[in-house]
């Protein structure tokens, strides 16, 4: 198989709702808009909410995002009435991690790579 491109596909339970959550309270630059739906920038990826389902996304579906500074999303989100799940916390693996939930209660872990974790660095 050789995958020239992909997105992820979401079905919320209520589409306006939903795509007014990812693209302004979250904030996701749009790359395509069509009758019944639009499709956002997910740094190397996309999500396309679009259409609608009674039963909403499939259980046990979770967006990671990865942001320069969880902290100051958490004080963003917060004050706009985002549920928030979990408050940032640092993992034992050493990222940044909040969790966060859309409309349909679709959990999204934002994460932060703190500037002394080996992802950052060149192992070279």
């Amino acid at each position: 198989m050789d995958v020239l491109s992909s997105r992820l596909l979401l079905r919320p339970r209520d589409l306006a709702a939903s795509q007014r959550f990812y693209r302004e309270i979250l904030g996701l630059a749009v790359y395509r808009e069509f009758a019944g739906g639009e499709v956002y920038f997910l740094g190397n990826g996309l999500l396309e909410v679009s259409g609608r389902s009674a039963d909403g996304p499939a259980t046990g579906l979770e967006l990671w995002l990865q942001v320069r500074d969880v902290g100051a999303e958490h004080t963003r989100l917060a004050a706009l009435g985002v549920p928030v799940l979990r408050a940032p916390q640092t993992e034992p693996w050493g990222l940044v991690e909040m969790w966060i939930a859309d409309p349909d209660g679709i959990r999204i872990v934002l994460v932060q790579v703190p500037r002394e974790h080996p992802l950052r660095s060149d192992p070279r």
